[in-house]
């Protein structure tokens, strides 16, 4: 079966203009790699051209002023109250103020995902990828970190409403996910596992082992913050020790990933350590998480990354383990840290999350 591939050339609207850590030339370049990569690429690929998204699913998750608002400053409109409704990473550095269109994109990215997720859900594809989601800061009513509109948010609620009971939202950004986390927080047919740098060296400044949910939510978020420099061994452990037995506890219908190339050691705006290889390790692990746990159903959701000649090998090499193709790459620079470097403290961190999640999980118990 081939893997649906959800993309729309118009996604490059999704930019925040020259200057800015997050411009969209991203999306046209890994095409263009994978289409080199792969001679073959339609025989395992499907393109699919999503929709907008529709007002109706950006209210799963946004309320509906701040959608308003985002349409205003979108037209150009300028709100003096601004400030409430976004930060100022999301405007263009040109104008210093939100870039002119970026609601009808941001809806784009949003559709993207859906689409995924219906594809998936409807049984047309075990495997979807959409090139454009994971834009995971963005809040009910306001807008962070290059995020307007939460997608994986917004996906997952969708997918809830069409009746699952138990969703893995796995997000291996190397910023914590604190959008999606406040969107589910209190919420138990959720699991919400964010493996990141330490929050405490790294914007947004949340994600740290004691924030496991509250109410009936309670120990179904799941932060593993890394140190800064941790590599390839560190993710290979987490998988193994920490995101397998717990997912296999709590039997996910579906399984969302969100995440590009920001854990590369030398991404730029991050400090993990990263290689290629460790980005195959992350798609190999989750495919196999798929097909042990959910029949092979994965969604999965591809935007970020700061090093743009990094970024298509890296996306690449997340596919290459996401769909068990043997192509070789080679490592555009030499890498800075061990493989196994900083293990030993991410030893020590995974000992301390299973105290906090005992309580919660029969398998650390």
């Amino acid at each position: 079966m081939k893997t649906a591939l959800v993309y729309n050339p118009k996604i490059k609207e999704y930019s925040f203009g020259k200057g800015h850590p997050f411009t969209s030339e991203r999306f046209e370049n890994f095409i263009n790699f994978a289409k080199e990569k792969l001679p073959n690429f339609r025989d395992i690929f499907e393109q699919i051209i999503p929709d907008t998204a529709k007002e109706n699913d950006l209210k799963l998750i946004h309320s509906k002023e701040y959608i308003e608002v985002m349409i205003k400053a979108s037209k150009g409109i300028v709100l003096p109250d601004i400030l409430r409704y976004t930060t100022e990473d999301n405007f263009n550095p040109s104008t210093g103020y939100l870039p002119k269109g970026i609601d009808e994109a941001a809806r784009m990215a949003v559709g993207t995902s859906l689409k995924a997720a219906d594809l998936v859900f409807e049984g047309r594809f075990k495997k979807a990828i959409a090139l454009g989601g994971g834009l995971h800061h963005a809040k009910k009513e306001k807008g962070e970190g290059f995020c307007i509109y939460n997608d994986v948010a917004i996906c997952a609620k969708k997918l809830i409403t069409k009746g699952l009971k138990r969703i893995l939202i796995l997000d291996t950004d190397a910023h914590a996910g604190n959008g999606t986390s406040e969107a589910f927080y209190t919420e138990n047919q959720i699991l919400f596992i964010d493996i990141h740098q330490d929050p405490s060296t790294l914007y947004p400044g949340t994600g740290f082992i004691n924030e496991i949910g509250a109410g009936k939510g309670e120990g179904f978020t799941v932060n593993i913050p890394l140190p800064p420099g941790a590599s390839d061994k560190s993710y290979q452990y987490v998988f193994e020790q920490l995101i397998f037995p717990l997912t296999k506890e709590f039997k996910p219908q579906i399984i969302i990933r969100n995440g590009g190339s920001d854990p590369y050691f030398a991404d730029g705006l991050t400090n993990l350590g990263l290689t290629l290889d460790g980005f195959r390790i992350i798609g190999e692990r989750v495919r196999m998480l798929a097909e042990q746990v959910c029949q092979g159903k994965e969604v999965d959701l591809i935007a970020s990354g700061y090093n743009q000649k990094v970024l298509p090998l890296a996306w690449f090499s997340l596919m290459n383990g996401l769909l068990d193709l043997n192509i070789k790459l080679k490592e555009p620079q030499k890498p800075v840290f061990p493989k196994d470097f900083k293990l030993r403290e991410t030893k020590e961190i995974l000992k301390e999350i299973k105290l906090y999640l005992r309580k919660y999980w029969k398998c650390f118990q």
